[in-house]
């Protein structure tokens, strides 16, 4: 009981205390907000300036973005080639159709083969002459030169570089085979190339991201410069140095969110300019690809670049500049 008396004459000075925070907190997020929409508004008064600085962080911003999206797009049609990757099985020449064919569902029953297609040397002959136009030169042949040939699809997960390898072997080995032919090997020089692109790319966004702090830090200086007296007086009356710096952090803030967005419209249109013809270009090949824009999780992490580049860039400079303005 005594200890529920406590309780209750602590209740009142419990609940004040409660009460002080929730206020300190509100009183410090309306501060904050005033200060950024002050901020905004000073960006509106000025808009052309404004504007042309967006417009050179978006461009900063724009080629990483815009390469990283291109790179994930060929990483998507490098992958669904990936997928129908075969291999080619020449046999030897006197392996009859009908062991071929013995052959061919022998193989159908591995457990790393989804699909195995025979091709007759008469096929063969007849698809060659088509697509090369020789025709009439070929019908004049004594004998068919072509052998047997099997199309061998590997199954989930046997498609891989590696995996397809060891297939490629095991075909190698078998008696009947002359070459096994991996279409695989053009997958992964591209492979390699994006990860050589990508390293590059990696390097560019740190270039550019230098590039956005630098162009950050310039503006925000130019306008410590600008508004020195202002700053001398507010230094004056007793202003803290938080308090002064406040409105040019939310000032590179705003700046990074609109280079951001700047940044996206501009990959947006580039890659609706290039829809038609990659469309164009993969009907010829009987694709479906269709050019991916920026998904959802690329745009937020480029609109958190834009604004903590923002951020730091304005902080750099705030702390540089204006510890040196001091009242006389």
């Amino acid at each position: 009981m005594n200890h529920a008396r406590s309780n209750r004459r602590r209740s009142p000075h419990h609940w004040s205390q409660s009460l002080r925070r929730r206020l300190s907190l509100q009183t410090w997020l309306l501060r904050h907000a005033q200060v950024a929409f002050d901020s905004l508004g000073r960006l509106y008064r000025s808009w052309v300036s404004s504007l042309m600085t967006a417009a050179v962080l978006g461009i900063a911003l724009a080629m990483p973005a815009s390469m990283y999206l291109l790179l994930d797009n060929l990483d998507r049609l490098s992958g669904s080639w990936d997928g129908q990757a075969s291999l080619s099985v020449f046999l030897k020449a006197g392996v009859s159709e009908d062991a071929a064919r013995t052959l061919a569902n022998k193989v159908g029953n591995w457990p790393e083969i989804a699909a195995v297609t025979l091709i007759t040397p008469a096929e063969a002959l007849e698809e060659f002459g088509q697509h090369s136009g020789f025709a009439d030169v070929l019908g004049a042949l004594d004998k068919n030169p072509l052998p047997v040939v099997l199309l061998v699809t590997p199954g989930p997960g046997y498609s891989d570089a590696l995996s397809a390898g060891k297939l490629q072997e095991k075909f190698r080995a078998l008696a009947e085979t002359e070459l096994a032919q991996l279409d695989l090997e053009w997958v992964q020089r591209l492979a390699a190339m994006l990860d050589i692109a990508r390293r590059g790319i990696e390097v560019i966004s740190a270039l550019l991201a230098l590039a956005v702090l630098l162009v950050v830090g310039n503006t925000i200086r130019l306008e410590i410069q600008n508004r020195r007296e202002e700053i001398v007086v507010t230094k004056l009356i007793g202003a803290t140095n938080s308090f002064i710096r406040r409105p040019f952090l939310y000032s590179g803030i705003w700046y990074g969110v609109f280079g951001a967005g700047v940044a996206w419209l501009m990959v947006e249109i580039s890659f609706w300019l290039l829809t038609g013809p990659v469309q164009q270009l993969t009907g010829l090949y009987q694709s479906n690809f269709t050019l991916q824009t920026l998904p959802l999780q690329l745009l937020l992490m480029l609109l958190g670049s834009g604004t903590i580049l923002g951020l730091l860039g304005s902080w750099l400079a705030v702390g540089r500049h204006l510890s040196a303005i001091e009242p006389t």
